[in-house]
């Protein structure tokens, strides 16, 4: 849906039976699986209100459990694991975020306290890329993957990282899709 919504081509998709399908994702405590086997973590939450949110479907699911379920995942260091008590990880930081932000519970961070996590790690996602691929691993000289290439380029363009396109903060799709789409901002 985020390809298609880049590209405005949300017309070539049903987006009933796509936003039903999603929310059938959700479980109990609000998180949502990712595949048929019920992996849960923090990515899926995010891709779930994301993808609810650019399709204007967000009222299939219960958006306060969601964000719930997100703030326990929650650390003493400010940031966030992938499911309650993992420890912080900065992919999982920006998904937990942005599920918050799109479900308007940004309440439950500690931006102080999250934002000296942060800033501790630009150099660190620096030291992560791969100098023969170009991808960017977990961590250094470990193999790079597109979960932490992805969020490595959109955490870099949001701390203003030089030549590279503005990303939006919530959705981690360039700022003027976000605008056409006209979903809504905090």
């Amino acid at each position: 849906v985020q390809i298609l919504a880049i590209y405005d081509r949300l017309d070539l998709v049903d987006p009933n039976l796509i936003a039903t399908y999603v929310a059938g994702l959700q479980q109990e405590d609000g998180s949502f699986a990712g595949d048929e086997w019920g992996e849960i973590d923090t990515r899926f939450t995010y891709c779930a209100l994301s993808c609810l949110s650019i399709l204007h479907k967000m009222e299939l699911v219960d958006v306060k459990k969601a964000t719930e379920f997100v703030a326990a995942c929650g650390n003493f260091d400010g940031g966030f694991g992938a499911t309650p008590g993992d420890e912080s990880h900065a992919g999982q930081i920006f998904t937990a975020v942005g599920a918050l932000a799109i479900g308007g519970g940004l309440s439950h961070v500690d931006k102080d306290l999250l934002g000296w996590w942060l800033c501790e790690r630009q150099e660190f996602i620096l030291s992560c890329q791969d100098p023969e691929n170009g991808g960017i691993s977990d961590r250094p000289d470990d193999m790079a993957d597109v979960f932490h290439t992805f969020f490595g380029i959109a955490g870099l363009s949001l701390l203003g990282y030089p030549n590279l396109k503005a990303v939006d903060p919530i959705y981690a799709l360039p700022v003027d899709t976000v605008a056409r789409l006209g979903l809504s901002r905090i």
